[in-house]
Formats: C-alpha cells, structure tokens, sequence
C-alpha cells in the first residue's frame, strides 16, 4: 500500500479543499492508498504535525473556502524561523522535513500552492524526495499552466464588486475605484474590470500616464456619462512612479506589503478632474468563500491528476492545464518565472476595442 503525503501552502485560496477532497478521495477510494496531511503548509513538515485522512475528513467540503488543513506563507523549510532563548535566527531544516516523510514512509507528497511552495517542492526533488506539484494562485502568474484554480473565483468576486460599485457611482455622480490585487500580475484586474465594464484599468504590466487617466474620466464626462469606474492592480505604477507599499513585514520571505494605490490616483483624479472619487479595496475578499463551479472541477481534475501520477511512478513534476488537457511538466520549468499580461495581447487589444482606458 503506498503512502502519500499532501499539504497546503501559501496564501489561502478558494478551491484548495476541492483538491485536497479529489486527492484524498482517489487516493483511498481508488487505489486504497494511506493519505496524510500536514498542518499549517511546510511548517507542519518541519515540526511534524499531521493527521491521518479518513474518507470522511473530505466530506462536505467541495463548497467550502479555505484549506481544513491550514497554511501558511512565512515558512520556508530552507530557511525556517527558529526561536532559541528569545533568540530568533532562520535555519535550514529540509534535512529534517526529509527525515520526517522517511519516518512517514510516505512514498510521494503532493505539495498544493504557488511559486514559493513550489519552488520549495523543487528544491527537495533536488535531494531526492519524490514530489508532485499542484498550482495555486488567485494570481494566476505561474507560466506553466493555462490557469491556476481559485483566480476564476476571484475575478468573479472582484467583478460582482464593480457591478455593485456602478450603481452607487452614477447615483452619485463619482468616480469609484476598486483596488483588487494583483503584484506583478494583472489579471485580476483585467478580467474582472473586462467583465464588470470598467473605464478604466490600472496593471503592473503597462505604466500608466495620470494625466490620460483624467483625460479618460474628463471625456466621459463632457459625452453625458456622469460617472466613471476605474480598477487597479495593487502592483500598478505610473510612468515614473513606484508599487506602492504599504508596509514591510521583515519576519516575511516576501516582506513586501503592496496596498494603496487606490487612495493615490484617487486623490490625482480629484486634483485633476474636480470629481469626487471614492476607493473601495477588496483584500481579501478575493481569497475567501466559496469556489465557482470553474474551479471545483479545474481543483477536482488536479487533484485527481497528481494521485494519477503518483499511481504511475512519476514525480519532481507539477500538474498542469495546457489548453483542455490536464497534463504535466517538470519542476524545474514551472517555477521562477511569472505569467504577466502581455500589453499588447488579446485581452488587453479587445479592453481597448470597448473603449477601456488604460492610461497609456
């Protein structure tokens, strides 16, 4: 009987339940595979905190937001934080993740997340443990697949926010800004603001000019549309600006904070225009609540998937969707480079063709 061990990492996502439910369920119920899973992402490797699935433990949770298992983006088990004597220092602790899987007897783990877990998965196919990787992001910026599961759910959430949001602008005469996330990514913004009819979009992948920005608003303005809607990307910059951040968190391996850009342009736009703008930020609104079919049955296909693939020796790969097909590619070529939206790519010429404005 093999033995196969599963957790999820990084920031938490719609759907993650939906694979852990698929994995669990093909694991046992098809192969009558022993399945267990780790706490609170890499942490749960490192201090060996686990417990072991029953079929039942996935029940009722294909709807259900979150992860039952917990997770978490701080730690690294390459450089994990160690506290001693009221001493804090990182250590590298794969050496003991790796003894804790052996002492598992866990034949292969499935490792759930998005360039940070899994560029962890990388580094211990590199010593010797057998891994599949299962792509996570609301992002949707890893290269190596099609789509990532839980961003479908996010830019429908993102846009129900501007279909709200237009109610309200043209009672009030205003500009309403939705600030969604997104760091080096824009397509959050871009679907949702596509999807939601939006006036105006602010990515990271295209800098944007303030002043065409005003003269977009402005022009609405003067052809009888009272009101304007507008959705950044927290990573969106202008021509000579930088991201703006809200915060650093040094105990972070990402300590970047992004946040307030809606409150940035808001203020230029007023200055600008002389119309009254409101921010609305979604935060983390995008990550929570319950997958849309999309992605239960995207999550449902890799999970089902990554079991399939342990089922026949294979490993240090991740799942992949690569048009229709649910397929595979190494590791090694699936982390490290992000998918960014191409400014002159389809989606972004078809924003433009409606009238979209993007400040550039």
């Amino acid at each position: 009987m093999k033995k196969i061990g599963v957790l999820t990492g990084g920031g938490d996502c719609p759907g993650l339940n939906t694979v852990l439910r698929a994995v669990v369920k093909t694991a046992m119920v098809k192969y009558g595979y022993e399945v267990t899973g780790f706490k609170d992402g890499y942490r749960g490797l490192v201090m060996n905190e686990y417990i072991r699935f029953k079929s039942g433990d996935v029940s009722g949770i294909l709807d259900k937001g979150g992860t039952i298992l917990g997770t978490s983006n701080k730690d690294n088990p390459f450089n994990f934080r160690v506290e001693t004597d009221g001493r804090v220092e990182y250590k590298d602790m794969s050496d003991r993740v790796m003894e804790n899987v052996k002492m598992h007897g866990i034949d292969c783990m499935v490792l759930i997340g998005g360039d940070g877990t899994l560029t962890s998965a990388r580094d211990f196919a590199r010593k010797g443990m057998k891994v599949v990787g299962v792509p996570k992001t609301i992002d949707n910026d890893l290269s190596a697949t099609d789509t990532t599961f839980g961003f479908m759910t996010a830019v429908e959430t993102a846009t129900d926010a501007i279909d709200k949001l237009h109610s309200t602008a043209e009672s009030h005469h205003r500009v309403m800004i939705l600030e969604v996330m997104g760091r080096y990514a824009g397509w959050i913004a871009l679907e949702s603001g596509i999807a939601g009819g939006a006036d105006v979009i602010l990515i990271p992948e295209i800098p944007y000019d303030m002043n065409k920005v005003a003269q977009k608003i402005t022009e609405r303005k003067n052809a009888g549309k009272s009101f304007s809607i507008v959705v950044a990307a927290e990573g969106a910059k202008s021509l000579t600006g930088d991201m703006v951040v809200s915060k650093i968190m040094s105990d972070s391996p990402d300590p970047i904070r992004l946040g307030g850009i809606g409150n940035k342009i808001a203020g230029e736009i007023e200055e600008l225009t002389g119309i009254e703008t409101r921010v609305t930020v979604l935060g983390h609104l995008q990550r929570g609540g319950r997958p849309v079919p999309y992605d239960r049955i995207l999550s449902t296909r890799y999970g089902v998937e990554a079991v399939e693939m342990i089922n026949k020796g294979l490993s240090g790969k991740m799942v992949s969707l690569q048009g229709n097909e649910i397929t595979s590619v190494s590791l090694e070529n699936a982390v490290g480079k992000l998918k960014t939206v191409p400014p002159d790519g389809e989606l972004v010429r078809i924003a433009k063709s409606v009238g979209v404005g993007f400040g550039d």
